[in-house]
């Protein structure tokens, strides 16, 4: 297992029990790199959505939880904030919540010689995803997707 993985894995064992009475679901964790920096992200989420105290009050529980555990090695800058309205569907359970709803789907390698696709989410399994694009299904091999969100609609 990488190191990011073992980092965002006890991230977010350390989260569980900061979210859970708040009422709040942690809707993912990542430990990246940027230029020089590290970056470790918490995503949380709540029926409603989260404000900005939601954010400080987990930001501050888990700073000091991170600060015991004291796990990763190098310095790092702590992020909690909400997916947002466009967010990123990385896994089942975020593709599972947004079935029906209206989704983008970037692909590396063109379909059709295109490279983007809107349309509603209709269904995934382990090897695709499938979407209703102007009334017909179309499935996308998940290996070929570069990136899968919520569409915004203003």
């Amino acid at each position: 297992m990488s190191k990011r993985v073992t980092y965002e894995e006890k991230t977010e064992a350390l989260l569980l029990p900061i979210v859970s009475p708040l009422g709040i679901e942690i809707y993912d964790v990542e430990y990246v790199k940027e230029g020089s920096d590290y970056y470790l992200r918490a995503y949380i989420d709540k029926p409603g959505g989260v404000n900005i105290i939601d954010c400080e009050t987990v930001s501050r529980a888990l700073s000091d939880a991170l600060d015991r555990d004291d796990f990763i090695p190098d310095a790092y800058i702590l992020e909690v904030s909400s997916p947002g309205l466009g967010r990123s569907l990385k896994k089942d359970k975020h593709l599972q919540k947004s079935i029906g709803e209206e989704v983008e789907i970037k692909v590396f390698e063109p379909v059709d010689k295109c490279k983007e696709f809107v349309g509603e989410l209709k269904g995934f399994d382990e090897g695709s995803i499938t979407i209703t694009v102007d009334g017909q299904e179309r499935s996308f091999a998940r290996k070929n997707i570069a990136l899968i969100r919520l569409t915004l609609d203003f």
